[in-house]
Order: structure tokens, then C-alpha cells, then sequence
């Protein structure tokens, strides 16, 4: 744990604007316009998923932010990254369990008045190869939530790797067995809801169909054939204080696109 100066006053006052992106590789995403689409959305957190880096790999930060940095073990692949302009009381890294902590999936920040983590779930990979992991993954994760959300409210956000509900995506018939959409991954994400979280997106658009994923192969993101599977997924009681919560199709760069969420903390 990296522990910051405590504060015991609020560190803000206002709305906070939040994003995640899964920018499938960040010096890939650089190239193609990252930092014109980082100052253009003008978050408060700007979270990120699959930077594919290790340290020292890319000089990149931004006037005004801090940022925080998970990276795999194994090189080109996973890692996490939080750009905040806010101070948070303190920083994790994983989720304390070993088997799960060498691939950068997880960064939690605690801030004065919730959790932020930031999370890149485990693929189960074709063949679901690696789907029994990921069942292990989704407890020990779930539980790791539940013991932050007994403390304070808890904003989770990334790709989540999972398309919840038939509306989540193009084609669910022939991709129900397929990694992000069996019934398995499903249930888990609906084991995680029931527990005390909203999904954010859905509860403020309940029946509008968006997606935040397309394959590169067959023109997927021209014909919109696409997967809603990165999430901002939000402790219950802080319903009342959700403003916004958007998926930005209009921004490419990465084969998904960020999504975000308003919060106000004024009152």
C-alpha cells in the first residue's frame, strides 16, 4: 500500500467526472490521438485498462494530475493505470491475493468520500480456457468489493469482460458460449449486482442499446456489431448521487471506447 497525507476535510465539493477506457496498448493509443481525447473529455480520474507497458516505456503525463501505474509482470500485456486530479488518502495495487496480483489488473484508490477502483477482469479466452480461473477470480474480486463498500461507497470501473444482458450485445445467440457472453460469466456479473452494486450505464439508460467493444475483424465498429462490456458499477447508495453515466462511441483509437459517469458530491 503507498499511503498518502490524510486530510480530514472533504477533497472536493462538486461534481466529479470520471472515465475508463481500455486503450489496448497506450503507446499503440498514443499514436492515435490519446492525449488530445484525454484533455478533451476533461475527467477528474481518467482510468485505464491493457496499457501493455512496463515502467519507463512511455513519458506521459499531464499538468494538474497524478497518476498511479499497475503493471503485469509478463511485458506488452494487462496493466492498469489511474490519472487523478484529486489526492487520494491512500493507494493499493491487486486485491491481495496472490494468484491474481501479477498481471496489473487492479488500482484502488481511497478517496474521502468512496473507493475508486479500477479493474481489467480476466479474459476466459477462446475455448474458455481459462474460464474456471475466472470463476475464482469473479469470488475473490466480488468479495474484495463487499469488504471496501462495508468501509465506504465504491466506484469499480473498466473492462469488465462480460456483456451482461442480451442487449449488451449485437449478436447473443450465437455468442452464448463464447468468452464475455456464457452463462457463467453472466451469472457472476449478476451474483455482483445483487450484492449491493448498480450498473450504471443501465440503471440510467435502461433500454438503449450502446456498446463499448468491437472486434478489428469483419467491420464490426462500422456496422456497430459490438459488445457492452466496460462498465462504471456503483456501491447502491450512491444512486442519488449519480448524475451522467455515458459510453463515447464518438472516440476511437482503441477497439473500445471510453465510458464514464458524473457524480455529485455536494450534497
Amino acid at each position: 500500500m503507498y499511503l498518502c497525507p490524510r486530510n480530514p476535510k472533504p477533497l472536493y465539493d462538486n461534481k466529479m467526472k470520471l472515465i475508463s477506457w481500455n486503450v489496448n496498448g497506450l503507446r499503440a493509443c498514443q499514436g492515435k490521438g490519446f492525449s488530445d481525447v484525454f484533455r478533451q473529455l476533461d475527467a477528474d480520474f481518467f482510468c485505464l485498462q491493457e496499457t501493455k507497458m512496463q515502467a519507463g516505456q512511455l513519458d506521459i503525463e499531464f499538468e494538474g494530475y497524478q497518476s498511479y501505474w499497475n503493471y503485469a509482470d509478463k511485458k506488452g500485456y494487462s496493466g492498469t493505470a489511474i490519472f487523478t486530479r484529486h489526492q487520494p488518502l491512500s493507494v493499493d495495487y491487486g486485491i491481495g491475493i496472490d494468484v491474481h496480483d501479477h498481471e496489473g489488473r487492479v488500482i484502488t484508490l481511497e478517496m474521502a468520500d468512496f473507493y475508486l477502483v479500477c479493474c481489467y477482469t480476466p479474459n476466459s479466452q477462446d475455448g474458455l480456457k481459462r474460464l474456471d480461473y475466472r470463476m475464482t477470480w469473479e469470488d475473490d474480486f466480488r468479495h474484495y468489493l463487499k469488504r471496501l463498500d462495508e468501509k465506504k461507497p465504491v466506484v469499480l470501473c473498466g473492462d469488465l469482460n462480460v456483456a451482461h444482458e442480451e442487449i449488451d450485445i449485437k449478436n447473443p445467440k450465437t455468442n452464448r458460449h463464447n468468452a464475455g457472453f456464457t452463462d457463467e460469466e453472466r451469472a457472476k456479473f449478476t451474483d455482483l449486482l445483487a450484492s449491493g452494486f448498480t450498473d450504471s450505464f443501465r440503471y440510467m439508460h435502461p433500454d438503449e442499446v450502446k456498446y463499448s467493444w468491437w472486434s478489428y475483424r469483419f467491420q464490426a465498429r462500422e456496422k456497430n456489431a459490438g459488445w457492452r462490456i466496460d462498465y462504471f458499477v456503483i456501491s447502491d447508495r450512491l444512486r442519488d448521487r449519480l448524475q451522467e453515466a455515458e459510453i463515447h462511441t464518438e472516440v476511437f483509437g482503441s477497439d473500445h471506447c471510453p465510458v464514464g459517469v458524473t457524480l455529485d458530491f455536494k450534497h
